[in-house]
């Protein structure tokens, strides 16, 4: 019974402390992500902001896990999760060598990038939609891996031996930005706006764009790669 318990209690710490050491690379991780879409907004406010005064970039920090970048038209929303994770069994990167030699390389930290239309929150408009474009795995050796759509499914991924540092969350970053400006907001289809409810109108007195609006109604996220080296 106590060498069973022993056990127990050796498991608990071991996975414990596993996790935990990934919590922490994921949450250092998400300040070099903040740092980088600083940079990025300052850059445009020393060169760009003065000749384009009608259009801002603006950095916004809303606590450890979550900071808005909001350009043009668009917000991305760069979220990280308080939780680890495994990749499934059937995973492409559970067939890996570096994963095959060590199991717990195969847990991971998470931040996801969200893009929702500015003026969803400026208008209140709660039933929009936004999309997540993509995301990025951390694990214990704080080497990534990326799944995203277009230009983030381009980001070179090395889940074997690439480290996830300054230059790479630059290129996620820019590449996320990159996505969002090349991703158009299109006319919805006409039969989805055809009726419009009593109370759809006298709820939102105020507000003249009370439907819902999105850049892609219907659209369901799928990577477009599942990128790997």
């Amino acid at each position: 019974m106590e060498d069973n318990s022993a056990k127990i209690c050796d498991l608990i710490v071991e996975k414990g402390e596993l996790k935990q050491q990934i919590y922490n690379n994921t949450l250092e991780s998400m300040q070099l992500f903040k740092e980088c879409a600083r940079d990025f907004e300052e850059y445009y406010k020393d060169n760009f902001s003065i000749k384009h005064e009608r259009v801002s970039v603006h950095y916004t920090d809303k606590n450890q896990f979550e900071f808005k970048l909001r350009f043009a038209g668009d917000i991305l929303i760069f979220l990280m999760h308080s939780n680890i994770f495994e990749f499934p069994r059937d995973h492409e990167v559970m067939k890996t060598p570096y994963i095959k030699e060590d199991r717990k390389r195969s847990y991971c930290g998470m931040i996801q990038i969200f893009n929702f239309l500015s003026d969803s929150f400026k208008y209140n408009r709660i039933n929009d939609v936004g999309y997540m474009i993509g995301r990025i795995f951390i694990n214990c050796d704080k080497h990534y891996y990326v799944e995203g759509k277009r230009e983030l499914a381009q980001v070179l991924n090395n889940f074997n031996s690439k480290e996830l540092d300054k230059t790479a969350i630059t290129e996620i970053v820019h590449s996320a930005i990159q996505y969002t400006v090349n991703f158009d907001l299109l006319v919805p289809e006409y039969t989805n706006l055809m009726e419009v409810s009593v109370n759809d109108i006298t709820q939102v007195e105020d507000q003249i764009m009370i439907l819902k609006t999105a850049k892609r109604l219907g659209f369901k996220f799928e990577p477009d790669v599942s990128m790997k080296k």
